[in-house]
Parts: structure tokens; C-alpha cells; sequence
């Protein structure tokens, strides 16, 4: 039997859009907002030589095109306003989340609630400015190192750090006022919108290299099989949950015995979502992309070889971004998105517990226990769908954009999303009853006649 909240789900149609008004409403705040950063990455940094920029690119835009154009959304390879992307906001955010864990102010902080988060949030803000400020040095200082500047020096210097810190700051605003204002989680979409924007050059590039011959018709056949089932094998997977069997015991509230029931606890095989795969790649973008705008000129071995061994496809790349994926999964999960003391806590406070195992302590060893046992599963599987397409690209020259990072966040963000508007659609619809089921009350008391006189 299907509870009453399932049926109605069932039934949620896209036609009750019409209806949901403030749901449209934060569609067109979201959809405005992306528009508005779409804009900003054709907007040129001040001071930049196009043409040697422009050549730049033809030479060196393989070796660097996959992640950084990924996660800036091509503003990089045109050096837009937003060059930086939204990558020092999630550096600084691995940063002040693992320093939560670790530094017990910070922890405390955490505790407190509402403040307290701000408080992190406000953190996290300031660690983005130092962050962005680092990154946008080193990059002014390559584009003059790569004689891409018209007038090198302080000036350029300042400006271009301005203009790029300045960007990023105002993406970050972007995408709270998106999670805030409208659907969905602002930064990730923003990285969708990127990925989504660069796929029709991506896919026109891959079909020109089979006509030009570069590529067989057998691989090209072979990779949209391969596109197809990863699509496939990322959505079983986001929805596969094991279910933890809870029993809550019977209850006496004054004078009437309520029956004890059971439910299950929902734990995802991916419970921390596609954040360690942006993660870890946020955490192997910065020496690519600095030491690839620095090879114009007489580089350094430390850069030359960061380029050797962390470009995509190399050994030690694959190595470090399995490492980082395994470790943010076990992370993220374990720190913010599923506490198994927190859980086991609701559950006493509830009164429930799981059979055979005693509430409190136990309870949450025994989560944890499960949740441990999922995450190699969970984390093999982001590796996985991260690194198989990589191999394949490196080998068969495929486009990035094809990659298991990009179709990840893509299809992850995409089911989040409508996850949410139908739960917004789900809440109108109740909205929408309980109104007419208080004007049907209403009505019968009007109606309602006193006692004829004789």
C-alpha cells in the first residue's frame, strides 16, 4: 500500500506548474541568474591581447581544455570576468570544513545553529577573497609571462586581479541567491550551466575529427554506447538506497495506548553526491592550469613537471584524483551530510531504535558501521564513473566533455533539481487542499439553519 504523499506524487504533473506561482516564480529567478553568468564569461578581462590569446588556445587548448574549461564554463580559453569560475569558493570551503572537523572552536561554532553557520559562512567568504586574490596573481603573472598583455605591468597586474577577484566574489553571490531565492543548489548549477553550455562545440569537434578520419566510426559508435550507459549507471546508482530496519515500541499519551509501527532509515550508496568528485578536481585545476599558461615562456621545473605528471590521462593524475575522491567521500559523508551520532540521537529522542541493537552509542556504531561498508561501494563507484571515460579520452582523443566527472554533475544536478520542483509542486497541491477543504468548513456553517419557530 502507497501512502497518500506517493499517490499524490505520482499524479504531480507539469501542467500544476501553471498554478504553483511562486514556483515559477523561482524558476525565472534561477533561469535570469544564469543567464546573467552566461553573459559575464564573454565579458573580456581589461588589458588582454585576443589574438595571442586566441593562438594561445589553438596550441595549448588541449592540453589544458578538459577540467578548467569544465568548471569556468570556456570563460578561461576567452578570459572572461570569470575566469576563475566558482573554484576558490570550493577550495575555501574543503578548507573551512576540514578546519571544522579539526579545530574544536570551530566545531563548537558549528553547534550553535543559525549563527553559528553564518558565522562559518562568513568564514568560508573570506578564505574565497585570499584564495581568489592567490590564484589571480599567478594568473596575470603567466598572461605576461606568456606576452599576452598589451601593457605588462603593475597596472595590468592590479586590474586583472580586480576584475577576476571581483568575478568570482559575484559568482559566489550568484549562487546563494539562487540556493536561497530559487531552485535548486546555486553552485552547482552554475558548474551545469557551464558544462552544459560547452557540449554542442564539444560534440561538433568529436563528429569533425571522425569525418576528418582522426577517429574511427567503430569508436565513435562505441563512445555514445559508452555516454549512454554511464547516464545509466550514474542514475541506478544516485537512487540505490539499503534501508535500515527501525522499530518504534507502543506508546500511552493519557489515556489511549497508540500501536508501536516500523519504518526503515534511508542510506544512499553516494550519500555525499557529486561533491568529491568537484572537489577533487577543483584540487587538481590550479597547477594545470598555472603551469599551462607559464609554458609560453621559460618555465620552471617545478612547473614543467606538474604539467608532466597531473595533465589529463597521466598516471599519477589518476592516482591523486582516485585518492581525493575516496577520501572527500568518506569526508563529506561522515562530516556533513550523514552524522551517525546526530542520527542515532533523533532516533532515542524518537524512540526509536533499530532491533537488536541498543539505543544511543550503539545505535550510531552500528550506522556507522553500515554507512562504511556502503561508502566502498559508493566511493568505487564515483571513481569509477571519474576516471574510465578519462583512460578512454587520453587513448582515443575523445573530448572532455565526454568525461565521468562532467556526465556525474550533470545528471546528479539535473535529478536534484527536479527533485525539488516536484516537492514544491507536491507542497501546492496540499496547499491547495487544505484551502478548499477550510472553505468547505466555512460553507457548511453559513448554511447552516437554527431551529424553525411555530
Amino acid at each position: 500500500m502507497v501512502s497518500a504523499a506517493e499517490q499524490m506524487a505520482a499524479n504531480t504533473s507539469w501542467a500544476a506548474l501553471g498554478k504553483a506561482t511562486d514556483l515559477r516564480n523561482r524558476i525565472l529567478f534561477t533561469i535570469g541568474l544564469l543567464i546573467v553568468y552566461r553573459l559575464g564569461t564573454w565579458i573580456p578581462v581589461p588589458g588582454i591581447d585576443a589574438d595571442a590569446l586566441r593562438q594561445f588556445m589553438d596550441t595549448a587548448g588541449q592540453g589544458i581544455g578538459g577540467m578548467v574549461s569544465m568548471f569556468t564554463g570556456g570563460a578561461l580559453g576567452r578570459m572572461g570576468i570569470f575566469a576563475l569560475g566558482i573554484m576558490p569558493y570550493i577550495s575555501a570551503s574543503i578548507i573551512v570544513q576540514l578546519l571544522t572537523s579539526m579545530v574544536p572552536a570551530l566545531e563548537q561554532l558549528k553547534k550553535e545553529g543559525e549563527q553559528g553557520r553564518k558565522k562559518i559562512n562568513q568564514y568560508t567568504r573570506y578564505g574565497t577573497v585570499v584564495l581568489a586574490t592567490a590564484q589571480a596573481y599567478g594568473l596575470a603573472a603567466s598572461l605576461e609571462a606568456g606576452d599576452m598583455a598589451f601593457d605588462p605591468g603593475l597596472y595590468f597586474r592590479l586590474s586583472c586581479m580586480i576584475t577576476l577577484v571581483g568575478g568570482t566574489m559575484f559568482l559566489m553571490w550568484l549562487g546563494e541567491q539562487i540556493t536561497n531565492r530559487g531552485i535548486g543548489n546555486g553552485i552547482s548549477l552554475i558548474i551545469f550551466v557551464g558544462i552544459i553550455a560547452e557540449i554542442p562545440a564539444a560534440i561538433a569537434q568529436f563528429f569533425a575529427s571522425g569525418r576528418s578520419g582522426a577517429i574511427s566510426p567503430a569508436v565513435i559508435i562505441a563512445v555514445i554506447v559508452m555516454v549512454v550507459a554511464v547516464i545509466m549507471f550514474v542514475v541506478f546508482m544516485e537512487r540505490a538506497l539499503r534501508k535500515i530496519h527501525i522499530q518504534y515500541p507502543r506508546r500511552q499519551v493519557g489515556m489511549k495506548v497508540y500501536d508501536g509501527g516500523s519504518s526503515h532509515l534511508p542510506v544512499k550508496v553516494n550519500p555525499a553526491g557529486v561533491i568529491p568528485a568537484i572537489f577533487a578536481s577543483s584540487l587538481l585545476l590550479l597547477p594545470t592550469t598555472i603551469s599551462t599558461f607559464s609554458q609560453g615562456s621559460a618555465s620552471s621545473p617545478v612547473m614543467s613537471w606538474l604539467l608532466a605528471n597531473f595533465g589529463p590521462g597521466q598516471p599519477l593524475y589518476l592516482l591523486f584524483f582516485t585518492g581525493m575522491i575516496v577520501f572527500f567521500a568518506y569526508f563529506y559523508t561522515f562530516n556533513v551530510s550523514f552524522k551517525p551520532d546526530e542520527v542515532a540521537q533523533n532516533l532515542k529522542n524518537q524512540n526509536g531504535f533499530v532491533p537488536g541493537i541498543r539505543p544511543g552509542k550503539k545505535t550510531a556504531e552500528y550506522i556507522e558501521y553500515v554507512v562504511n561498508r556502503i561508502l566502498v561501494l559508493g566511493s568505487a563507484y564515483l571513481a569509477l564513473v571519474c576516471l574510465l571515460p578519462e583512460i578512454l579520452r587520453n587513448n582515443f582523443a575523445i573530448p572532455v566533455y565526454f568525461g565521468g566527472t562532467s556526465v556525474l554533475i550533470v545528471v546528479s544536478v539535473t535529478m536534484d533539481t527536479i527533485q525539488q520542483v516536484q516537492s514544491h509542486l507536491l507542497a501546492h497541491q496540499y496547499e491547495g487542499l487544505i484551502e478548499k477543504s477550510q472553505l468547505r468548513g466555512r460553507n457548511k456553517k453559513r448554511t447552516k439553519r437554527g431551529p424553525s419557530r411555530r
